[in-house]
């Protein structure tokens, strides 16, 4: 696989998949070798918001159709090594690179393989591909003011952006909660009420209304009367009752969590190296 194109800024915005076709994310920019001017290095933004930038090599990447696809997998492209895409790719940062990526690199010498700034930026990325030497102050190129030092003249302005924060959430566990049924034992008391027999002697005399009931039987003689005396006991018995339904369900808290991360912005200053009287440096930067 390769990637040969007439011109590198053709890959800008391009969709980058990975080993398995998975999307990774878009090209950012590109870094071009300093020798041979061919796109070396491909900046991938990645990330959920797509505010992670990782350096893919293009050595062994196929570019079609606005589709570019590279042959690593989207853990080995966001754990690659951290740069900076508004510094320098510098010797060492691309031998950590290549190390991360099991890239061959030859052995080439370090001038063979250090970099511009991404193409389109202002460290002469674009140097020996557009620049005029010499000229007047109006460029002939699309009647631009001036000419641009650092590469192909575009137009009479300049373009200032900077980053900004692009903040949502997602959504992932947080823990589990579970009911749980098991049995305990309890020791429960309770007063009941309970009655018995007891024996109590009655004396009565002799009257006329008994006489006929004492006179029956011998008059002299042994005699046994028995009475069954009773009480109460109490009886414990169990019985199962449904006593109340329990179930689980949850409800969302709204809060609130700060978060921060460094952003870049670029700035503009005007200087006016002609000397002339009332006219000095003017610049865009806030003032304090």
């Amino acid at each position: 696989m390769t990637v040969d194109l007439s011109d590198p800024r053709d890959l800008y915005g391009a969709d980058v998949t990975g080993r398995h076709g998975e999307k990774l994310g878009k090209v950012e920019t590109v870094y071009l070798d300093n020798q041979t001017q061919r796109p070396e290095w491909a900046a991938i933004k990645t990330g959920l918001f797509g505010i992670h930038i990782s350096l893919v090599p293009l050595a062994r990447a196929d570019y079609q159709g606005g589709h570019l696809e590279v042959p690593y997998s989207k853990d080995d492209v966001q754990n690659a090594p951290h740069h900076d895409p508004g510094n320098e790719l510098s010797v060492e940062n691309e031998q950590q690179l290549f190390s991360h990526y099991g890239v061959d690199h030859g052995g080439d010498t370090a001038t063979a393989r250090t970099h511009d700034t991404p193409t389109g930026g202002a460290d002469g990325a674009g140097a020996g591909r557009g620049e005029r030497r010499g000229g007047t102050d109006r460029d002939e190129h699309d009647g631009a003011v001036g000419r641009d030092t650092s590469g192909p003249t575009t137009d009479e302005a300049m373009t200032r952006s900077e980053e900004e924060l692009r903040v949502g959430t997602q959504t992932q566990e947080r823990g589990r909660a579970r009911l749980r049924k098991y049995v305990v034992t309890e020791n429960v008391t309770q007063t009941v009420p309970v009655s018995h027999e007891e024996v109590r002697v009655e004396r009565e005399p002799i009257t006329e209304a008994n006489a006929p009931a004492a006179h029956d039987g011998p008059s002299i003689s042994e005699e046994e009367h028995e009475v069954v005396l009773h009480e109460e006991r109490p009886v414990v018995g169990k019985e199962t009752v449904a006593k109340e339904r329990v179930r689980m369900d949850t409800e969302t808290h709204r809060d609130e969590e700060q978060v921060s991360d460094e952003v870049r912005k670029e700035q503009i200053e005007a200087t006016d190296e002609t000397g002339a009287t009332g006219r000095g440096t003017e610049s865009t930067r806030p003032r304090r």
